[in-house]
């Protein structure tokens, strides 16, 4: 009897750690809608055209989605933490290439190749059906892919001497948000075994 309300009274703290994460989240998302259209009143600098608008809402609201059906799948918050970290890296990768392009300007062949990454990862997920072992497999190669996507960008000179550093940089963080998310999924799975 004891052990049942315990359960429960854990089953109720997710629930309510959950519902303010989805406050905070759907807040979030509508701030970082509104931020240009109010920026765009007080300054030229800012110039988002209607289409500007429809991809970053269905950029924010298919993350959000996404994220909503993560946080009800499972209840292994390795396996959360996880997959929240690859789709905020995929999020970021996706929104900083379409924005500016990583590397230069354009649809050179290292941002196109940037740009193909999430769905990979998506496809390869579905492959796996979502498990934390196939999902750190996954993720693990996606880290692989992004090293190699800037070794080709430098091999094949795409990246001026004085973006060295910030291309390194910023591939870094995208490697290790990666790594991390393999390393969670990987601790989910094991935590799954058991």
């Amino acid at each position: 009897m004891v052990g049942t309300q315990d359960n429960t009274t854990m089953r109720n703290n997710d629930d309510k750690v959950i519902g303010r994460l989805r406050i905070l989240g759907w807040s979030l998302v509508a701030i970082l809608l509104l931020l240009p259209a109010i920026a765009m009143q007080f300054t030229d600098e800012v110039d988002w055209t209607i289409s500007d608008f429809i991809f970053a809402g269905i950029l924010l609201i298919g993350s959000g989605t996404v994220c909503e059906l993560i946080l009800r799948r499972s209840k292994n918050n390795a396996y959360r933490m996880a997959a929240v970290l690859a789709l905020a890296a995929a999020f970021l990768l996706t929104w900083s290439n379409a924005a500016v392009g990583f590397i230069g300007s354009g649809g050179n062949v290292a941002n196109v190749l940037y740009f193909i990454m999430p769905p990979i990862g998506f496809i390869a997920g579905i492959a796996s059906r979502f498990k934390p072992k196939g999902m750190s497999t996954t993720m693990a190669a996606l880290a692989i892919l992004q090293g190699l996507i800037t070794v080709l960008a430098f091999a094949i000179g795409l990246v001026s001497d004085e973006n060295t550093f910030t291309i390194l940089g910023i591939n870094a963080f995208f490697i290790a948000h990666w790594t991390g998310a393999a390393m969670l999924f990987r601790q989910a799975a094991e935590k799954e075994q058991a």
